[in-house]
């Protein structure tokens, strides 16, 4: 497979594996950036100038922007089960993902939350999957977790912000707590 793809990105040191191994199969890179989970403010723009950093020296420099309604997120966010709470999240930013790729024509789409060991891999495929089927596009499934030292070698050499927790505010206060 290759082409454009539109790759949903939590944050800039999740991407550099992933872009890595997607520019090495021929794949045109589109940056979705839509992480209405980050928590706080101050986080979410932290994060949001490392990708710029990063993709204004690696390419592509354009990011499509999703709203960033945090408030939204948490009503849609309703479980008191960690692994039930991200399944939610997964669903919520795939399935505006694949939207965003179906609205930009662009036929696939694939996201960073495949690269984290820290994430449900396989609740995010079957996420993904189902966000491609509704959106009549097609969810590239790598499991780029066999490159996470590599991606923090990457990461750490470009000199990117490197976050403690996913984002969420659970795991904020789980990182912490």
């Amino acid at each position: 497979m290759s082409g454009e793809i539109l790759i949903h990105t939590c944050c800039a040191p999740c991407l550099c594996y992933p872009a890595k191994c997607l520019r090495k199969k021929n794949f045109e890179l589109s940056v979705y950036w839509y992480n209405p989970n980050i928590h706080g403010w101050r986080e979410y723009n932290k994060r949001r100038m490392a990708l710029g950093f990063y993709l204004a020296k690696n390419g592509p420099a354009d990011i499509i922007e999703g709203s960033y309604d945090f408030k939204e997120w948490m009503k849609k966010i309703n479980s008191n089960k960690k692994k039930d709470r991200c399944r939610m999240c997964y669903r919520l930013r795939l399935k505006e993902t694949a939207q965003k790729a179906a609205e930009s024509g662009i036929s696939a789409f694939t996201t960073t939350l495949l690269y984290s060991k820290y994430q449900y891999f396989d609740s995010v495929v079957e996420e993904g999957q189902k966000a491609a089927c509704e959106a009549g596009v097609v969810f590239y499934a790598e499991d780029f977790r066999k490159g996470w030292k590599e991606g923090i070698s990457l990461s750490k050499a470009e000199n990117l912000y490197r976050q403690e927790y996913c984002g969420c505010v659970y795991s904020e206060y789980e990182r912490y707590s």
